[in-house]
């Protein structure tokens, strides 16, 4: 195996699925917190109250707010994040959990409404600070390197109800203030960050409609898109200033998309979709400067663009350092007809005659994350983080106690297999943190029963359990792996 000895082995939460005391110790309230549970079948739900005081509900994704309504918590909808897995409360014991497996690196990330509930405040809630630093020094305890995500989908409400969100370039000054906070507070503590989570999604999310997506939507999307590419420059500057032994990564969905035929038309729309949904961001954050194909894909849509000569001396003065992104899946993409098709992390397409597909329709393709890999580390020569990677699944718990997962274990082999193969190719690859290392709610579903963990978690879908924490075989599994520096994965 060619893993280099420093290699971070570790694994991944996001702030707003695990923490819970989603209202505790001054914290303000994210749009996850307006969110119900849902499954495969029923969609996530945003509950709010209308301008003629009934209560009402939308779709998570694709809908918007009816005029005149506000964002609510209903006495009859069950909120899967409000508890999470308890994170807040129980951050010690699974920090010791992490360091028994030999973590090297923990992702996670710090909730914008802990530090700063509305979002616009001048000065932080202190009680937030203080959280997070403790979370730091405990990792530091166990020698475990954070990796820490500035923003994971989770905007404050407040700046959502009042400033319309992303949609507003004010939003790049509350973003700033709130990074450099970070940068100030737990300089010493932290070394690796990421700016935005999945930044690509906000388009990603459009093609999941299909062409039902309006002009408009895209034209919110790419604004939106443009003022998190400078907040995340000003970022990176300002990173550099407070600490230059900060390296600042970003953080893309990583998808790898396949011609459907060798039709020219699927190859060329193969290779569009790649431009848009992967090469757009990683393009701006990686090089500094919008690509020549942007303005097709802005023609596209009929999109005009807020920016400033400003902002493109910003991009350019605040290149990321690492390139760090999930990946679950591949997908198909084809002009011709499609016969079956298959839904995955935030995406869809044709399905794969030659993969297999989990419970939830995810395609298995070890193979994909390698094509990935070369693909990116060729284009931008930056280091690379597998950041998200994982099967989630269903779990048994046996009579006597025991969790036996050989599905996840053969799942992250295949992909480790995979990324030594990269890594032989001349990739520089310099860490792998499995997504949802400890079970929490999952972003799509709002479900506890898809399981990612190698940490089984008392809670089921109704928010009923002890909270308990119990190790999988995978627990034992991954321990081997990273104590042999993924030499040892039978």
């Amino acid at each position: 195996m060619s893993f280099p000895k420093d290699f971070y082995w570790g694994g991944a939460t996001a702030a707003n699925q695990c923490e819970g005391a989603w209202n505790a110790d001054g914290r303000g309230m994210a749009l996850t917190d307006v969110t119900t549970g849902g499954s495969v079948k029923e969609p996530r739900m945003i509950t709010y109250i209308g301008a003629d005081g009934k209560p009402g509900k939308i779709r998570s994704m694709g809908e918007a707010l009816p005029e005149g309504a506000k964002y609510a918590v209903l006495d009859d909808c069950y909120y899967p994040n409000h508890e999470g897995i308890d994170f807040y409360h129980r951050y010690k014991e699974d920090i010791a959990l992490f360091a028994e497996m030999g973590f090297k690196m923990f992702r996670m990330s710090i909730s914008w409404s802990r530090l700063y509930p509305n979002g616009d405040e001048l000065e932080p809630n202190q009680k937030g600070i203080e959280f997070y630093r403790s979370v730091f020094e405990e990792c530091k305890k166990y020698n475990i390197e954070p990796l820490v995500t500035i923003h994971h989908f989770d905007t404050p409400l407040y700046l959502e109800e009042h400033y319309d969100g992303w949609n507003n370039r004010q939003l790049i000054e509350f973003y700033d203030r709130f990074a450099e906070t970070c940068f100030k507070e737990y300089k010493g503590l932290v070394k690796y960050w990421l700016t935005f989570n999945e930044i690509n999604n906000t388009v990603m999310f459009l093609e999941m409609f299909g062409n039902t997506a309006s002009d408009e939507m895209y034209q919110r999307a790419y604004q939106q898109l443009h003022y998190q590419f400078v907040a995340s420059a000003h970022a990176v500057k300002k990173a550099h200033e407070i600490d230059p032994n900060y390296v600042v990564g970003c953080m893309i969905c990583g998808i790898t998309f396949y011609p459907g035929t060798c039709d020219p038309e699927d190859i060329l729309l193969n290779r569009h979709t790649w431009e848009k949904g992967i090469f757009y961001c990683g393009d701006v954050q990686c090089k500094g400067k919008y690509p020549t194909y942007a303005k097709r894909l802005w023609d596209e849509h009929d999109v005009h663009l807020d920016i400033t000569d400003q902002d493109l001396i910003d991009l350019q003065e605040g290149k990321v350092d690492l390139y760090t992104f999930s990946y679950y899946m591949s997908t198909v993409v084809t002009s011709h007809e499609v016969k079956e098709t298959v839904s995955g992390n935030f995406s869809a397409g044709a399905k794969n005659p030659y993969l297999t597909y989990s419970d939830w329709g995810w395609a298995l393709d070890p193979k994909g994350l390698r094509y990935y890999l070369e693909m990116i580390y060729d284009r931008y020569e930056l280091p690379l983080m597998v950041v998200e990677n994982g099967l989630g699944a269903y779990d048994e718990v046996e009579s006597d106690g025991a969790i036996h997962d050989p599905y996840r274990i053969d799942y992250i082999r295949e992909h480790i297999l995979d990324m030594d193969k990269a890594i032989e190719a001349g990739v520089n690859l310099i860490g792998y943190t499995t997504w949802g290392c400890i079970d929490l709610v999952s972003a799509g579903t709002g479900e506890m029963r898809k399981r990612y963990g190698f940490i089984y978690v008392d809670k089921d879908d109704e928010g009923k359990g002890s909270f308990e924490r119990s190790k999988k075989d995978s627990f034992y599994w991954y321990k081997k792996v990273i104590a042999s520096n993924g030499k040892d994965l039978d």
